[in-house]
């Protein structure tokens, strides 16, 4: 039943999918079935392969900068209410302009390499983590703060050995929305300026009427989101259980 139950949403879609084809007797360049999308998926599986490890490594490369970047960056507003009143507006401010209208200027600063398409991934990766773990800081308990301070904790101490431990879990939660948006940038940014990626490859395959391919491609990005969603996952549960394990052990210690 463990495994049974996840594919049932994916044989729902399927299943509907196929429906659609039938009832509205779609041509399979306009609307390919399935089977035509599993069968390309298969016989270009090698080309499909090559194309998504380059997407792969964009995606890692900008979600681990944004991990990093985000974090430092909330721990940052968390230290000083200047930069609070100054970064938070510029990065609501970022947010708002449309992905698709950054990428040529991207592209233009970073040329059409690698570097413009890590960007891209790390300007959608950057605000979820920043601001789940900027709100996960700020929402430490005041007991816990008072107690550090009646310990004689000042305020970096007390944000190393209290805030930022009780907030993981916020960093975890912001850093799994990152992953799944994560393809989304670098797939934007081979659209605009690329010549190896699944974004290239579905505009090459739709240039060519290949649509069966196209979507095969567009598959193989949603399956990229799930497993570094799942990934995290994992990571985060076993982060959260080593700390469980260090916080039962302080008092067998103390």
């Amino acid at each position: 039943m463990r495994i049974v139950l996840p594919l049932l949403p994916l044989l729902a879609l399927v299943t509907v999918w196929q429906g659609l084809v039938w009832v509205l007797a779609m041509p399979h360049f306009i609307l390919p079935g399935p089977g035509r999308v599993l069968a390309a998926l298969w016989q270009s599986r090698a080309l499909i392969a090559e194309h998504a490890l380059v997407t792969l490594a964009e995606v890692l490369a900008g979600l681990a900068l944004g991990a990093i970047l985000g974090g430092l960056s909330a721990v940052g507003l968390v230290l000083s209410p200047a930069a609070r009143r100054l970064v938070q507006p510029m990065l609501v401010i970022s947010q708002a302009i449309p992905v698709f209208a950054l990428a040529p200027v991207f592209t233009l600063w970073f040329g059409y390499g690698m570097a413009s398409k890590v960007a891209m991934a790390l300007l959608i990766i950057y605000f979820p983590v920043t601001s789940a773990f900027f709100d996960a800081l700020m929402a430490t308990p005041p007991g816990w703060l008072a107690q550090a301070r009646v310990m004689g904790a000042d305020a970096r101490t007390a944000l190393w050995r209290i805030r930022i431990p009780a907030a993981l879990p916020g960093f975890l939660s912001g850093l799994r929305m990152a992953a799944v948006y994560a393809p989304i940038g670098a797939v934007i940014g081979e659209w605009v300026g690329a010549s190896r990626g699944l974004g290239y490859l579905m505009l090459l395959a739709n240039g060519r009427a290949k649509i069966d391919l196209m979507f095969a491609t567009v598959l193989v990005v949603a399956a990229l989101a799930l497993s570094l969603h799942r990934g995290v996952d994992v990571l985060s549960a076993r982060l959260l259980a080593r700390r469980m394990q260090a916080s039962k052990r302080l008092p067998h210690e103390t």
